[in-house]
């Protein structure tokens, strides 16, 4: 039998309850603003998304908490309350690496909230297809792990594709052991994405040294193919386990503690507009520079000149026989800036390849 509250707790909880009735009722008044909005954007024929907008509403939310909420939490309520009010509408098609327990959902649902129709993809490839196609009005897809650098698939795929990037998430990747039977007695096989076998190479080659390690396409696919066979043992993250009923034998068995994966989010400029600069913002680029001495250098040059930082450079072999390199670049700013867009011009001078993959704001802590 449950204790019966103390007077004081009993109005705490009532007082709660009266804040809670206040909350719904000025949540469905924001919601018909929502709507309203949804009229005006449908009359002129405007995006129902921007993410520079939804940023810089976070931000601006940051800046006046008074707390004790932390400024922190801010961020997942407030995209949940968008999220729904933008399904208002017209709900979001968001594709991504299947199936259902991944970290790319995990990536999309904290981008986008909830309130989305789900395309699982059983490939990244199927990402872009789905998203070039109009399967999907955005796409969600890994571009960088902490520990095990670039995805190479998404890069590539970047060259042949129109899609641009309009935004970007990353999650801090927790990989637990999951299985059936709750022991490691008895694995046959270990199942996961490559990329998850291998942030997670010192644990297996300590407590498992003699288990085969199985490659397969996504790490939640892995924990569906464990919930069928004993014998396998998958790495996954827990919201798979809890998806396919299995048991966390192992918990955080990834080799670096602070493993993070940052997730590209992707669109058709067809139908959905470049976003605007929110102040907080990255460019992203591809080039190539013609193989001659002193190339990479003089790709540089504009971008000091300008006074325009870079924060990321990745090369990529061109896969043309010669050694010549696609430079896949992120600097900081958006190209409506007169710096940035100067550093831009000079730069597409000196590359034989030119290719901006996309600008949009980022979360600043």
């Amino acid at each position: 039998m449950a204790d019966t509250p103390t007077p004081d707790l009993q109005a705490l909880r009532d007082q709660i309850d009266g804040v809670d009735r206040d909350l719904l009722s000025l949540l469905n008044r924001r919601a018909s603003l929502a709507q309203a909005v949804g009229e005006l954007k449908k009359h002129e024929g405007s995006a129902v998304f921007r993410p520079e907008r939804e940023a810089q509403v976070i931000d601006g939310l940051k800046r006046v908490n008074p707390g004790p909420l932390k400024s922190d939490g801010v961020a997942p309520i407030w995209r949940e309350i968008m999220s729904a009010c933008r399904a208002l509408e017209k709900p979001s098609r968001v594709a991504y690496l299947g199936p259902a327990g991944t970290f790319s959902e995990e990536a999309a649902l904290s981008f986008f909230g909830s309130s989305i129709e789900r395309v699982r993809c059983a490939s990244i490839d199927e990402v872009f297809r789905s998203t070039s196609s109009g399967a999907a009005d955005f796409g969600v897809v890994p571009v960088e792990n902490s520990t095990e650098g670039v995805v190479a698939r998404s890069l590539d795929l970047f060259l042949h594709t129109p899609l641009f990037i309009i935004g970007e998430t990353s999650l801090m990747v927790r990989h637990n052991l999951l299985r059936k039977e709750n022991t490691l007695d008895g694995v046959a096989a270990v199942v996961a994405h490559p990329q998850a076998l291998a942030q997670c190479h010192a644990w297996l080659s300590h407590h498992l040294p003699h288990v085969e390690r199985r490659p397969v396409s996504s790490n939640a696919e892995g924990a569906r193919q464990a919930s069928l066979d004993p014998l396998l043992a998958a790495i996954a993250s827990e919201r798979a386990g809890s998806e396919f009923g299995l048991h966390v034998v192992a918990p955080a068995i990834q080799d670096d503690a602070h493993n993070r994966t940052r997730f590209a989010i992707v669109a058709n400029p067809h139908g959905q507009p470049a976003p605007k600069a929110s102040g907080h913002d990255c460019t992203s680029l591809v080039v190539s520079v013609t193989n001659r001495p002193g190339a990479v250098h003089d790709m540089l040059v504009p971008l000091k000149a300008h006074g325009v930082s870079m924060t990321r450079f990745e090369s990529r072999p061109a896969r043309s026989g010669q050694w010549e390199y696609y430079f896949y670049i992120d600097i900081a700013g958006h190209p409506d800036e007169p710096r940035v867009d100067a550093a831009l011009r000079e730069l597409r001078g000196v590359c034989a390849f030119f290719k901006v993959l996309g600008t949009y704001p980022i979360d600043v802590h």
